[in-house]
């Protein structure tokens, strides 16, 4: 059985994974898709921290294969989303029953083992059954949706309330595609015309370059007042420095994914305007509510460009993302197909 080990830096290694007897609260899933996502590359990299040795992949789903006799909701043949992040369990909150409040989120494949592998064992807690409607596609978005809503839900605007989102990688799309879902208007700002295109596609509105005349195109779309929060997805490599000049006073600043660069921000803008400034990087426990959203139609990932690889090298590919780092994000969906 197939399970790649991430050792240390680059040094990423395919371990015969052990047979595992699952207790009566666990479940066994068949891996069949992983998507390759930003954050693993920056794993693979050293970019990021992780506690070596550690099973690389964040997001996958899978087919349950067997289940214990004190697990609930979820059967054997079941097409599953395993979770990507969740609560640690042990802070204050969540001992106090708030995990909603964790003050550690665990993400896999950094501090849990992710799903690069073949069979995962894990609570039946930590998978969630998908529907029918809701494709496999679909379903390797779950966090990245899970990240928009968690960002809607610290912004706390009311309908019609205009949110300026800075680069539209597969997150910033989707973060617009839920506001929007929301009510709230969105402006996305990149520098990709294809980017800007896939947006329009998904029914943004609101579409600009980030040209010199930028901020003179928000205004407009703003009648003047500028944007009531900003949102920066940090794969966009746009200037660090272009959100804060597109909110008004007292308004919020956001940044959310994940990235290598070690960028300097302006801090004139956010002390004279008095900026609220916060990361939202996960989504724990918001699976349940996200495949609600999708079966009402919330995010159309339909016109994102796709590529499922069915034979592949692990190394070769996460070297491969890693280097697509250093350019601007296009917005491309790269899934490994587990299963045959």
């Amino acid at each position: 059985m197939d399970n790649w080990v991430l050792k240390g830096v680059r040094n990423l290694v395919n371990e015969e994974g052990e047979a595992i007897e699952i207790s009566p609260t666990q479940v066994k899933v068949k891996v069949t898709h992983l998507l390759i996502s930003n954050f693993d590359a920056l794993i693979f990299n050293g970019d990021l921290a992780a506690k070596y040795p550690k099973t690389i992949g964040r997001f996958a789903v899978g087919i349950v294969t067997e289940v214990g006799e004190k697990c609930y909701g979820v059967k054997k043949g079941d097409r599953v989303y395993l979770e990507s992040a969740k609560s640690c369990g042990v802070c204050l909150n969540c001992k106090s029953g708030k995990r909603d409040k964790c003050e550690d989120i665990q993400i896999a494949g950094r501090d849990y083992d992710g799903f690069l592998r073949d069979f995962v064992v894990c609570e039946y807690s930590d998978v969630s059954v998908l529907p029918e409607a809701v494709n496999n596609l679909q379903a390797l978005c779950i966090e990245m949706v899970g990240i928009a809503e968690n960002i809607y839900d610290k912004l706390k605007l009311s309908a019609g309330q205009r949110v300026a989102i800075v680069g539209l990688d597969c997150l910033g799309n989707i973060i617009a595609q839920v506001l929007q879902y929301h009510k709230i208007i969105p402006i996305v700002i990149d520098n990709s015309p294809e980017n800007l295109e896939k947006a329009k596609k998904c029914g943004i509105y609101y579409a600009f370059p980030a040209a010199d005349e930028i901020v003179d195109n928000v205004m407009d779309a703003t009648s003047g007042d500028l944007c009531d929060a900003a949102v920066y997805s940090a794969s966009s490599r746009l200037p660090i420095s272009l959100p804060p000049r597109l909110v008004g006073k007292k308004k919020s600043l956001i940044f959310s994914g994940f990235t290598s660069l070690h960028s300097s921000i302006d801090a004139c803008d956010i002390l004279e305007k008095d900026l609220t400034v916060f990361g939202v990087t996960s989504a724990a426990n918001y699976t349940d509510s996200v495949i609600n959203m999708l079966l009402h139609g919330a995010v159309n990932i339909d016109f994102f460009e796709k590529e499922i690889v069915n034979q592949f090298d692990p190394v070769a590919v996460f070297t491969e993302r890693c280097n697509s780092l250093k350019t601007p994000d296009n917005g491309k969906l790269t899934v490994l197909k587990l299963i045959f």
